[in-house]
């Protein structure tokens, strides 16, 4: 389940890197779930090949991944901007000191972005 979880993450992000058949066979394998078998016949191939498009294609998603480190940087920032959205909520009177806290957290997620 969880490798299930984290290839849909890795297709979210950096599907359209694959061809059209290889994102049209990973999408039909885990965004519906269907068996190799029914890939198969939907795409006219064999169950091998489409075993063998299913890993050529993980492994390439999982290279680009390491070396763009796209979803990392995404889980960083997502982070930041809690650490943002605490710091909004703790102001209950405007104090000068958290303004620019908060200021300098918007200017270091924009650089990011």
């Amino acid at each position: 389940m969880a490798k299930n979880l984290a290839m849909n993450i890795l297709l979210d992000v950096y599907g359209v890197m694959l061809t059209e058949r290889q994102l049209e066979i990973m999408e039909l394998y885990y965004n519906h779930d269907l068996s190799l078998g029914e890939i198969a016949e939907e795409v006219e191939i064999t169950r091998q090949g489409v075993m063998n498009c299913l890993r050529k294609s993980e492994k390439h998603l999982e290279m680009l991944e390491r070396k763009l480190g796209l979803i990392l940087k995404l889980r960083d920032l997502e982070g930041e901007i809690e650490e943002l959205e605490q710091l909004i909520m703790t102001a209950e009177v405007k104090n000068e000191s958290l303004m620019c806290d908060i200021d300098e957290k918007i200017v270091d997620i924009k650089r990011k972005l």
